[in-house]
This record gives C-alpha cells, sequence and structure tokens, in this order.
C-alpha cells in the first residue's frame, strides 16, 4: 500500500533564501513539469547498460533496447485504455509535437472546421491555426462551460472535422465533462482529440476519445518522451509528418516506400531512454492506484485552493471552491505583480511556483475579466521590449509528492505577503522579461547563481 505523499527524486532538497538560511524547497510547479519517480530513475539506470539503437539492429543491446521501446509502446496503450482497438502510440517528445503531428496527419483543409475551447493551452491552439479555420467554444466568468456550450458550437454550420478539447486546465485544473463532451461529439459524427497532458497524472484518461495526447515530463518521468495515440489508419497514407531514417522502407531517387505506422510516424533515432522512462513511470501510477492519488489530490487540492482563498487581499481565479478540481490553485495579490510574489516566495521561502499567464492566454483574459483595449495595451508595450505590466498570476500546482506541510508553508508565506510585510530586500524589475530578482547591498542576490558543486553534492538521493 502506497504512502502519500510519496517521494520524487530531489525532494527535500536544501535551497538558499536571502536572510542566509536555507530551506527545504518546496516543489508547487508540477502543474509545468514534475521530478522523477525514484522507481523511474532506478529503471533508467538499469536500462542504460543495455542501451542501443532500436529497430534492425541484430546485437543483443539492440534487440533488448527494442524489446524494451515496444513494451513502452505497449504500456501506453495500456495506460490509455486502447486494448482491443486498432490504435497505435506514435511515441513523441510531448504533447506540444504530438497535437502539431495529429494536425498535420489529419489532412485539413484550410476551410475546414475544427471546434476547439478558449480555455486550451497554446499547444492546443496554435497548431490547428496553421491547418483549418478554428470554432471557439466561450468560457463563463469563472473559467467554465458546459457540454451544451459545446454542443451549439458543434451543430452550427459548416459541420466540424474535428473537436480538440483539453481534459483538464493547466490554469485552474477544472475538469471539463469530458466523456459527456466525447459522447455528444460522436453522436453528431465528429471525431475528438482530447489533450491529456495535465490530466494525465491524476486520473484515468477518456478511453473514447478518438486521439489523446500526454506528456511524461508531467507524470513523473521527465526523459523528454510523450505519446499521440490514434487510430492506425490515420497515420496509413501520405507522407508522415517527420521523415527521414526509421520512416521508410525503400528509398529510390525517384522515389519513396513508406513504413507502416506507427514506425513510419517516427523518423530518426527515438528518445528509448524516455520511453523507457514513461513505462516505469505508467507500471508505478498503476501500482499506487487511481484511487488512492485522486484522494490524495482532493486533500491537497481542497487544502491549497481553501488556504489561498482564505487570505485577505488573494483572489482565487478559477471555479467556486466546491467544485471538484485538480491539485492547481492560480491566484493574484491586491496591489502586487505577480512576478513579485513568486520571486519573493522563491526568494524568501524557497517555495517554487509559476507566474504569467502559463501558455494560455486567451484563457487568462478572461479569467482576470481584462478588456480588449487592455490587452491591446499590453500587446503593443510588449512588442516594444516592456513586459513590466503584463497581466498575469501566480500559480501552485501540486502533486503525488506534496504534503500538508508544503501547502502550509505556502498559505503562511502567502499571508505574509499579502498582509503587507516588507520585503527583507530590493527586488529589481528586468523590463525585457517582467521578472523580479533580489538584490542585496545594490547587488545581484548571489542564491540566485547555478547550483554549486557543494550544494549539488548535499542534494538528496535516491534511497
Amino acid at each position: 500500500m502506497t504512502t502519500f505523499p510519496v517521494r520524487l527524486v530531489g525532494d527535500g532538497m536544501l535551497v538558499p533564501c536571502v536572510d542566509g538560511n536555507e530551506r527545504p524547497y518546496v516543489a508547487l510547479d508540477t502543474a509545468a513539469s514534475t521530478g522523477a519517480l525514484e522507481p523511474v530513475l532506478r529503471r533508467v539506470n538499469e536500462f542504460l547498460p543495455v542501451y542501443s539503437a532500436v529497430h534492425r539492429g541484430s546485437g543483443y543491446k539492440s534487440q533488448l533496447s527494442t524489446d524494451a521501446y515496444e513494451d513502452a509502446r505497449q504500456a501506453a496503450l495500456g495506460f490509455a485504455g486502447r486494448e482491443g482497438r486498432d490504435d497505435v502510440a506514435v511515441i513523441c517528445r510531448n504533447t506540444t509535437e504530438a497535437l502539431n503531428h495529429l494536425a498535420y496527419s489529419l489532412r485539413l483543409c484550410p476551410d475546414d472546421i475544427v471546434v476547439t475551447s478558449v480555455a486550451e493551452h497554446h499547444s492546443n491552439l496554435l497548431p490547428w491555426s496553421r491547418v483549418a479555420t478554428r470554432r471557439y467554444v466561450e468560457c463563463q466568468p469563472d473559467g467554465t462551460f458546459t457540454t451544451a456550450d459545446v454542443v451549439a458550437q458543434l451543430d452550427r454550420s459548416p459541420k466540424p472535422r474535428l473537436l480538440t478539447i483539453t481534459a483538464a486546465s493547466n490554469i485552474t485544473g477544472w475538469l471539463p465533462p469530458i466523456d459527456e463532451i466525447i459522447d455528444a461529439s460522436h453522436s453528431r459524427g465528429i471525431p475528438v482529440a482530447v489533450d491529456a497532458a495535465q490530466l494525465a497524472p491524476h486520473r484515468p484518461l477518456p478511453q473514447m476519445a478518438d486521439f489523446i495526447a500526454w506528456s511524461g515530463h508531467k507524470m513523473y518521468a521527465p526523459f523528454g518522451a510523450g505519446v499521440l495515440i490514434g487510430p492506425r489508419d490515420t497515420f496509413a497514407d501520405g507522407e508522415p509528418f517527420l521523415v527521414g531514417g526509421g520512416t521508410v522502407n525503400l528509398v529510390e531517387l525517384g522515389g519513396v516506400a513508406w513504413n507502416e505506422p506507427p514506425d513510419r510516424e517516427e523518423a530518426g533515432s527515438p528518445n528509448v531512454v524516455g520511453a523507457v522512462a514513461l513505462h516505469a513511470a505508467i507500471a508505478t501510477l498503476a501500482e499506487m492506484g487511481w484511487p488512492a492519488i485522486i484522494a490524495h489530490d482532493r486533500r491537497i487540492g481542497r487544502m491549497l485552493r481553501d488556504g489561498l482563498a482564505s487570505i485577505p487581499g488573494v483572489r482565487l481565479l478559477g471555479p467556486d471552491l466546491h467544485t471538484d478540481t485538480l491539485p492547481v490553485a492560480t491566484f493574484t495579490v491586491d496591489g502586487l505583480s505577480h512576478g513579485l510574489v513568486a520571486a519573493r516566495l522563491s526568494a524568501e521561502d524557497g517555495i517554487g511556483v509559476r507566474h504569467g499567464c502559463f501558455c494560455a492566454h486567451p484563457y487568462m483574459m478572461r479569467l482576470l475579466g481584462l478588456e480588449e483595449d487592455e490587452v491591446t495595451d499590453f500587446r503593443n508595450e510588449m512588442r516594444q521590449g516592456d513586459r513590466t505590466r503584463m497581466p498575469g498570476a501566480v500559480r501552485a500546482s501540486a502533486g503525488i509528492n506534496t504534503s500538508e506541510t508544503d501547502v502550509g508553508r505556502l498559505i503562511s508565506a502567502v499571508s505574509r505577503i499579502a498582509g503587507g510585510a516588507k520585503a527583507p530586500v530590493t527586488y529589481i524589475q528586468d523590463a525585457r522579461s517582467g521578472d523580479f530578482n533580489p538584490y542585496l547591498n545594490s547587488m545581484p542576490w548571489s542564491g540566485n547563481t547555478r547550483l554549486t558543486e557543494d550544494r549539488v553534492s548535499r542534494a538528496p538521493v535516491p534511497s
């Protein structure tokens, strides 16, 4: 039986703070990327001695590596609930690459309609703008929308070729009714692609989606592998997204015979180590079990969101506190820049969060309630190299390694900052990046430099 929180590689590492003390690092940026599970690192270390190029190699190491790579592919299909379906798993770098890959592979035309929502990460907005016409599902001020809102866009003429939608918001942690939405789309004969990057480490993937993509670096396997899953026949015709070695059966100067999917979709030498790490993460999460993971998420998420919402001057973005979300809390502090709040949490308390618009600008503008003329002003300033007034918020996001003590440290630190506590050092904002950096005696704080060899040597190692 797994005991939560679950230790990740690097947990407990001491980091310097501006008061001269070192504190255990609190990692509350898991919605961006997670640390590695210890079983993942162990599996990678076990595999590295036998690593070799996969496919077509006759050497013993190549055969072992090929087996491990193909086992990872099957594990990804199982993780997505694709047993018994003629689907393929394309191993790529991450969700962004997967969705770009899919946008190319669907052979869309500029007049084709792709329905998506304003709540999407840029990875599920920008690829479609290159190949089709987008139609948007709008959200309420709290960042949510209903199945009926999606259906209204699906039922407009001309009929969409695809619905592509997130399964969980990377800003608010909100969970759209994804299964209900997929059913509604399928009843109209419209296939569905799901961006599951945020969902994958927290909840089971929606099994009825036609296409699904997620990233290992968000589910405790930060070794550069992601997955795109879809029907085999989607990838069977035309040229692959990327071409080169591994994608072909035969090349002549006047033509080429392409390989079968999924091999034709994985140009060059694949990331075997990343695939092995992803497989290990899938196996480890399966051992923990979704009920235990979800229970931990809900306990930590409630503490995180309730605690921040109770602080005077703090505004929590997204749905109300009674809504079931992932353990993500995005907030603003009255009178303070989001960049300054994040910098103070790091430099004064050793707490790692993220700030800005989180690669989901349209969604953030709506959550912040900004008018179009305000957004235009910010855009013009940014184009002139000035990001000092860029809108945004602070995001704290938790995972299986987050403890109640971690959340308590964040709540205490935000309460102090929001309550008007004077900063112990001067923070200077860089106009080009918008970030704030601490200065001591008019000099940049040395704690912002790279880790010294001594500090690395004192970082915790897996047991």
